[in-house]
């Protein structure tokens, strides 16, 4: 999973480094305020997406948004996993992903194995891959290259429809 640090001092530590002065209004180990005003209840959400850089983008967006990311897969049976130890409400999928299965795959083995269903996130989207996904049940469809809101606006979608 992509780990996105929230402040230098944690980059340093992690480096080996020594970390700055602590900033009276934020020191190490406290609460970011901006965490708090999200509930711990909110859903948890399974990125799977094999091109790094989008999925750190969308990994960050996705927790600063106050979703719980239960994962980031970049195959099919590492989605698959995830999906089984997390449950999570919702996968954002990608089609293409790294190994010999894609993303159609792997939403609708997670459908039908746990019942949970995936807003697809691709520049793949296609006729023929749409009528393939049609047995995981899409929750919606995203273009890439997308927005960051766009994304979360789909996400927000999709969570009232498995929600309702």
């Amino acid at each position: 999973m992509f780990k996105r640090l929230r402040t230098i001092a944690e980059a340093m530590l992690i480096e080996g480094g020594e970390a700055p002065e602590q900033d009276e209004a934020r020191g190490i180990g406290q609460a970011d305020p901006a965490e708090a005003a999200f509930p711990a209840s909110r859903p948890s959400i399974l990125l799977v997406e094999d091109d790094f850089l989008v999925g750190m983008e969308a990994e960050a967006a996705l927790a600063d948004a106050g979703y719980e990311v239960a994962g980031v897969a970049t195959t099919a049976a590492e989605a698959i996993a995830i999906a089984a130890a997390r449950r999570p409400a919702l996968v954002v999928m990608d089609i293409r992903l790294a190994g010999r299965r894609d993303g159609v795959d792997a939403a609708i083995e997670i459908f039908r194995s746990f019942g949970i269903r995936s807003l697809f996130a691709s520049a793949h989207g296609d006729a023929q891959v749409r009528a393939r996904a049609e047995a995981a049940r899409p929750l919606g469809w995203v273009a890439k290259p997308y927005r960051v809101q766009t994304l979360l606006s789909a996400v927000e979608s999709a969570l009232r429809e498995v929600e309702s």
